[in-house]
């Protein structure tokens, strides 16, 4: 299978790419890790991913978006999100996650990949605003790969997404990155209408066929001003997906993520233990993307993220509360616990809307990856490792 992955990773890009993407993010992620490991080892956590959401701008209108897509859009300063990745290369964290909205909306996108070659992002979008021209531009600077959200067949898409044509304009953007040679993955986020059709190996068969390198799926999470619940996985289908994805990764030669679990099928919270946390389109420091709840900006204390992120009390008791409850998602199991924890630290509701404690409180408890005595322990021995030494517990759940 890893040969079979190799082959198909020469054939649809090329060495240069690569390169840029074993060194930036494989070879300077295992040593963020590490410096990760040896930092919370004296009690001090500064992540060594950062999710970073540029602008609030978006040309869809998403069921379960939690992005405040309706109003003018925010945009993320170029110069302030030069400094913060600056400042966060200082402390040896070289991956950034780049969000939205729709990320490519913000004017200054590419000019900031530009002006940190030494780094690596994966974009997270939906592929509307990938021309040629784009592409190209990507394939030169090289250190960026792109993650292209789909969510079903044109009906679904559609009805989820809040506008017509969505899954052709995707694809188009798909195709345009596949043709440029990027190295491009699909996101979904799996729910009760495209669990039948996106989480089968047919799709993946297709995905292959298409040249695609990876696929990352997660949970749908109803919040937001317009939840759609009915929407959420059931128990038994969550362990679906995770039993999908250990079985898929030894039989298809295609990248498989799934992020909520360590190698040994035990659930996580990247940010319960400390491995990333999420900068908003206004600089506000937020646990994780879905919390929209912050007590600092990455303005503060001078634009130093580092003194900023390991001085936050109310990231440590985030931490604190968040393990202590669950090894899943706190947002989804224990909307109680998080409301008191937002009162407790006097946090700010980061959203336009600002409605963001309202919509907390009036969610219902449901379950989320954690299912104790039900774990799927990892079997493909390379992602088992990777996962073993550079993506699990970190104590946190002890």
């Amino acid at each position: 299978m890893i040969l079979q992955m190799t082959k198909r990773m020469l054939a649809t890009t090329d060495l240069r790419l690569l390169w840029k993407f074993s060194y930036n993010f494989g070879f300077k992620g295992v040593l963020a890790i590490q410096r990760f490991k040896r930092r919370i080892k004296r009690g001090v956590y500064f992540p060594p991913f950062l999710n970073i959401s540029i602008t609030s701008g978006c040309n869809l209108r998403c069921q379960g978006c939690w992005v405040d897509v309706a109003s003018p859009p925010q945009y993320l300063p170029l110069a302030d999100l030069n400094r913060l990745i600056v400042n966060a290369k200082k402390q040896g964290s070289y991956f950034f996650g780049i969000l939205g909205g729709e990320p490519f909306i913000h004017p200054q996108l590419l000019d900031l990949l530009a002006a940190h070659p030494d780094c690596y992002f994966q974009i997270f979008t939906n592929g509307h605003f990938i021309t040629d021209e784009v592409a190209a531009r990507l394939r030169k600077l090289g250190n960026a790969t792109l993650l292209i959200s789909i969510e079903g067949n044109e009906t679904i898409s559609d009805e989820r997404r809040g506008r017509e044509k969505v899954l052709s304009n995707t694809m188009r953007g798909l195709e345009t990155c596949l043709r440029h040679r990027l190295i491009t993955g699909v996101a979904t986020s799996v729910c009760r209408n495209n669990i039948g059709d996106l989480l089968t190996a047919a799709w993946l068969d297709e995905l292959i066929r298409r040249g695609v390198h990876y696929v990352w799926y997660y949970t749908y999470r109803p919040i937001g001003p317009q939840p759609t619940p009915e929407l959420a996985l059931t128990p038994k289908q969550v362990l679906q997906l995770r039993r999908f994805c250990v079985a898929m990764r030894k039989r298809k030669p295609i990248g498989i993520i799934d992020a909520y679990w360590d190698d040994q099928g035990q659930a996580l919270c990247p940010a319960a233990i400390g491995l990333s946390h999420h900068i908003s389109p206004a600089g506000d420091i937020e646990p994780c993307p879905i919390i929209q709840f912050a007590g600092a900006k990455i303005t503060d204390n001078d634009g130093d993220i580092f003194k900023t992120l390991t001085e936050a009390e109310y990231l440590r008791d985030f931490r604190r509360v968040a393990a202590g409850a669950t090894r899943g998602c706190i947002v989804l199991e224990r909307p109680d616990l998080l409301r008191e924890f937002v009162l407790r630290n006097k946090l700010r509701d980061t959203t336009i809307r600002q409605t963001a404690l309202a919509e907390l409180t009036s969610l219902q408890p449901r379950g989320s990856q954690h299912t104790p005595g039900q774990e799927v322990p990892e079997e493909f021995w390379p992602y088992r490792f990777a996962k073993k030494n550079w993506f699990f517990g970190f104590g946190a759940y002890s």
